[in-house]
């Protein structure tokens, strides 16, 4: 056997029903929409519609609030970190998001990781993340390490300073 010879089964791909070609195929003329009205025509999308009664989407009671400003942080335990350490896969005792993300342990989290306290942590480290429990700052310290959460300045902070710096700098020009 080669690979050119390697076929589907019989029957295994079935084509597509070809509608609206003649009588004899059994689906011509109307090609199986039966005859007029709105479900006839080309172009129609009803989904959900109940002939002018509410829909069901919309009588159903809605929910919750989904906050569009809430920040996305990957969660990682100090346990899950340990555990990594003692399996050999984490080396490294500086840990920022990056770390993490290349073992395997933050998952997404566009606006970085948080340390949660569950676990337990023997290995001192010191980490560089985005948040951090009390617990697990505290589990941290008393391994030896320490936690570092810098201080994000929004770009719009960053262009009024920078504008002041320049007003300030003019005025001393000025003197």
């Amino acid at each position: 056997m080669k690979l050119n010879d390697i076929r589907d089964n019989q029957g295994a791909r079935q084509g597509r029903v070809r509608v609206g070609r003649g009588i004899g195929s059994g689906l011509g003329k109307t090609a199986g929409r039966g005859q007029k009205g709105q479900k006839s025509r080309e172009g129609v999308s009803i989904k959900g519609f109940e002939g002018g009664q509410m829909p069901l989407h919309m009588r159903l009671p809605k929910r919750g609030f989904n906050n569009i400003f809430a920040k996305d942080y990957a969660e990682v335990n100090l346990g899950a970190i340990q555990k990594m350490i003692d399996a050999g896969k984490l080396t490294a005792t500086d840990i920022d998001h990056a770390v993490l993300k290349a073992a395997g342990l933050a998952r997404g989290g566009k606006d970085g990781v948080r340390l949660l306290g569950k676990g337990e942590l023997t290995a001192k480290l010191n980490f560089t993340v985005a948040g951090a429990s009390k617990g697990a700052v505290a589990a941290v310290e008393k391994a030896g390490g320490t936690v570092t959460i810098p201080v994000i300045v929004p770009a719009a902070e960053k262009a009024k300073a920078k504008h002041r710096t320049a007003q300030a700098a003019k005025k001393a020009a000025k003197a």
